[in-house]
Formats: structure tokens, sequence, C-alpha cells
């Protein structure tokens, strides 16, 4: 494991209620200087596949990108990582539905919430429409799921919902899913096509 894995590790050990020194000792030794806060590994797989596309090392960097298991999360890491706690600058990416949580609990950290940005309804809404229907498709074919997902669209619950809806809830149906298309996604992104919540947390790293 990496450094960055080991603060990473640690810091969520914080959290849980453990001993902080690990963590603080880890983010002097490495410099730590931001934490970009997400909901779960999906959306870090994304982060994760975007920074490569781009040439960038964000652990090298000083950056940590950590899944907080839960969008409920961000307060207690928020204290623990932001002014109050080690200092570290925050930033990450929120759901529309979440946004008043977020804002509530970066206000009791004080914690700044402009480096926090929203996606309408979840960063895979985001990728999928910033990809078309017609190309997610063709990732999932290619992917070989294309079976479980005709399955999964002859679902009578799946008939009142869009396209986009449909694929979007696809992905959530099976563990591992949603992380493995959260790297296959931003792969196939155009690098003029990359959703304005991903492109802005990464202008700001």
């Amino acid at each position: 494991m990496s450094d960055m894995g080991l603060f990473r590790e640690a810091v969520t050990a914080w959290a849980a209620g453990g001993p902080g020194d690990p963590a603080r000792e880890l983010a002097a030794r490495l410099s730590v200087r931001a934490a970009v806060l997400l909901e779960g590994p999906s959306d870090a797989a994304a982060v994760g596949a975007l920074a490569a596309s781009r040439g960038r090392n964000l652990a090298v960097e000083g950056v940590c990108v950590l899944p907080m298991g839960g969008a409920m999360s961000v307060g207690r890491f928020a204290l623990l990582l932001g002014p109050s706690g080690l200092g570290i600058r925050l930033t990450g990416l929120c759901d529309e539905a979440e946004r008043p949580y977020y804002s509530r609990a970066l206000e009791r950290a004080d914690a700044p919430q402009q480096g926090f940005f929203v996606c309408a309804a979840d960063l895979e809404d985001e990728l999928i429409r910033a990809l078309g229907v017609i190309r997610v498709q063709e990732l999932i074919e290619a992917e070989g799921d294309l079976r479980p997902l005709q399955t999964f669209l002859r679902q009578p619950a799946q008939q009142g919902r869009t396209e986009q809806q449909q694929l979007r809830r696809f992905l959530g149906t099976k563990k591992g899913r949603k992380i493995h298309y959260g790297r296959v996604l931003v792969e196939a992104l155009d690098p003029d096509r990359v959703p304005a919540p991903l492109g802005d947390l990464f202008a700001g790293l």
C-alpha cells in the first residue's frame, strides 16, 4: 500500500473513533495539502481515472482522494481534516439532494464550501449525460454486460423511466459495478466533455 493509502486508512480509522496520532504523523511526513472528500469508491475510481488520463499523480502532489463511506460522514471528516483539525484544504463532490447537509456540516467545521462541486443527481448521472445514452450502452456491451442490461430493462419497474435513468440505476444493481464503470465511463470521455463538477474539481487541485 502507498504512503497516501496508509494516510487514507489512518484518517478513516480516526473518523471511526480510533486514535488521531497516526493520521497527524502521516499528514506531516507526506505534506498532505488537500483532501478530496467523496461519497464512495465509485467516485474515487472516476477521480483516479481522470487523474491518470491527465498524467497526474495526486498522491505525489500531496492530494488524498478519500471515499467517506457515505455522504452523511462529511461532517466528521471535515472536523478532523479541516481548519479545526489537521488544517488540510478540503474539496470534493456532492449530490444536489445532499447540498444542504454538506453546507451545514462544512459550516460547523469552519471549512469553506466553495471547494465542493455539485452533481445534479450523482456523478454517474453526470457521466451518462456527458457521454450520451448510445455511447454508454456501447461501453456496457464492450464490458460484457449487455445481457444483464437487457434483463434489467425488461423489469416492470424500469418501464416508466427514461433511458438515462435506467442506465444510472443499472450501474448500481451489482456490487462493484459502479466502481468499475466509474473508471470505464471517465476513460471514454473526450477531454472537452468532462462533466463540469468533475472538471471544476480538478481545476482547483
